[in-house]
């Protein structure tokens, strides 16, 4: 089953009304950061520098680890509830999502290549990397939209918010500690403050408090000293802003 363009505008414009449960929100923030801040490394990169070169080559391959871990949860969560109210619907983008695969594979090859080069061979496999990296962050920004758009449609118009809610729930449940902290540290510094605000409190009702504490901490250094003093009034933290703990 695929949603004309008239029922996505009609599920957007009751979205907009009264906002539903957006699944991808939050993560996709995270990942279209973490995509333009790892593309730009890339860019003003020095290759003559080994340190700078390590640091960044590790940079890229870390990244295609996360977005390979988040086509896996989108593939396992998100396009099977998609399927079981409405086959057919997640099959054209999961098809760009085994694209994705290969690009991830072929990227992570080349910084594994350039990492490994001799001085004179450095420049040109950085510009290569650089100009496949653009193409793969394009590709991703325009798939994130419709996903946000006709996949969001889909889900808003089958399953209610605290149906989405237990989805979200049980792939976060799947996550391991590292890629959680690297989620977060690449979701909260971009959110806007109620969001931030939002997603700490939900962690701090629901994570151990070591957990709470060292997401806290993890963050700080990424927020300007006017967002960690909004974060610390709404959470309610006794605290003076500019303090981890």
């Amino acid at each position: 089953m695929k949603m004309d363009s008239r029922e996505i505008a009609e599920i957007a414009a009751a979205q907009a009304a009264q906002p539903r449960l957006n699944l991808y929100a939050g993560i996709h923030k995270a990942l279209r950061a973490f995509m333009a801040d790892t593309l730009l490394a890339v860019g003003r990169m020095d290759v003559d520098d080994d340190l700078e070169l390590a640091q960044t080559c590790h940079r890229v391959v870390e990244l295609l680890g996360f977005c390979r871990s988040h086509l896996g949860h989108e593939n396992r969560f998100i396009h099977t509830a998609m399927e079981a109210c409405a086959p057919g619907t997640s099959l054209k983008l999961a098809r760009e999502h085994e694209e994705h695969e290969r690009d991830i594979a072929r990227l992570a090859a080349g910084a594994t290549a350039l990492l490994a080069a001799p001085p004179a061979r450095r420049g040109a496999l950085a510009q290569a990397l650089y100009t496949e990296l653009a193409v793969f962050v394009g590709h991703n920004y325009e798939h994130m939209q419709v996903e946000e758009t006709e996949h969001n449609a889909v889900l808003w118009a089958h399953y209610s918010d605290a149906e989405l809610a237990e989805i979200h729930n049980a792939l976060v449940a799947t996550i391991p500690p590292q890629e959680t902290m690297l989620a977060m540290r690449w979701m909260l510094p971009f959110l806007s403050p109620a969001e931030r605000a939002a997603v700490l409190s939900d962690m701090r009702a629901h994570a151990p408090a070591p957990a709470f504490t060292a997401v806290l901490e993890a963050v700080q250094p990424h927020l300007t000293q006017p967002e960690w003093a909004k974060l610390v009034r709404a959470l309610g933290l006794p605290v003076a802003p500019g303090q981890a703990h």
